[in-house]
């Protein structure tokens, strides 16, 4: 199928994606999982519960290969690889002109759909607990598809608080709540601050939490973002915006900063956010700061003087 793993997509710790082609010529992505990786739990998880999944932005589990300690998860192939390639890299928008303002607001819709199908369209709830732009594919028309369910967890619809043991996800994603119960419960809002974390970096185009920057202010990015949105810079490139491009950002900003309040019970719903993003950024109100972000009065002057 993959022509003896002859073309690899990417590597994580988890073990290699390959291309391949299955008989009748459709192209497959084909995940091999290291053998070494504890008792085979995620790749149980990962077949439990995206096999039952059907959606336009989750990723099609196509099969499984499973024999002794060889491990392997056969989804469609998706042209346009992870969407962190394009919002990292600074060039993309320049080599890649698909990627514009309205283009990355339709990914975020794109992205919050298929979470709330996960929240709420399944029989049974499941809670992804990775979302990040590794983990968002695109396909050829840059529709975005949520993959890698291995840390996810299957939960029964009328539970809106979950017991789990362990910590999961990754570090600049995780929700305060799945690291310190101190925090809040966890629920399907630890999915929304992944989300929103995800949105700031796209709307940014750098990681949330950087240490290659002058000032150690701006480590942590919704700081960042708080201060330079007031600035009025273009945050992802050195680009002239229209008014409604501005609109968008400004719009994703807001979304982002709700989706990572620090108390679960002040974020949004995933269906708030779709309503949020597809609605007029007249009616958001503006987020108290996030409970990690130092003081700053430039987001207040910024978005006055948006809609002034």
């Amino acid at each position: 199928m993959t022509n003896s793993f002859k073309e690899k997509l990417g590597q994580g710790g988890y073990g290699g994606v390959f291309k391949g082609k299955l008989p009748d010529g459709r192209l497959v992505a084909v995940k091999v999982l290291n053998g070494s990786i504890g008792n085979g739990e995620e790749f149980i998880n990962e077949v439990a519960s995206i096999s039952t999944t059907s959606h336009v932005h989750i990723v099609t589990f196509l099969g499984f290969c499973f024999d002794d300690s060889k491990r392997a998860l056969i989804y469609e192939f998706m042209s346009n690889g992870s969407l962190e390639k394009f919002i990292y890299n600074k060039k993309s928008m320049i080599t890649c002109p698909h990627l514009g303002w309205d283009r990355l607001h339709q990914i975020a819709i794109g992205i919050a759909r298929g979470l709330e199908y996960l929240h709420r369209g399944c029989n049974t709830q499941i809670l992804h607990f990775d979302i990040k732009p590794h983990n968002i594919l695109l396909d050829e028309d840059f529709c975005p598809k949520i993959s890698d369910f291995g840390l996810a967890k299957l939960c029964p619809r009328k539970d809106s608080i979950i017991s789990m043991a362990d910590t999961r996800g990754t570090i600049g994603y995780i929700a305060p709540e799945v690291f310190s119960r101190n925090f809040g419960g966890v629920s399907h809002k630890s999915d929304v601050y992944s989300y929103g974390m995800m949105v700031l970096e796209m709307v940014g185009g750098r990681k949330n939490f950087d240490k290659g920057v002058d000032h150690t202010s701006e480590i942590y990015f919704p700081d960042w973002i708080y201060v330079h949105i007031g600035e009025n810079e273009h945050l992802q490139l050195d680009m002239v915006m229209t008014e409604e491009e501005e609109e968008i950002v400004r719009k994703m900003v807001l979304v982002g900063l709700w989706c990572i309040q620090m108390d679960p019970l002040n974020r949004p719903s995933i269906s708030k956010v779709v309503d949020m993003l597809e609605g007029n950024f007249e009616s958001l109100p503006i987020p108290p700061k996030p409970f990690l972000s130092y003081p700053s009065r430039h987001l207040a002057e910024f978005f006055t003087r948006s809609t002034s």
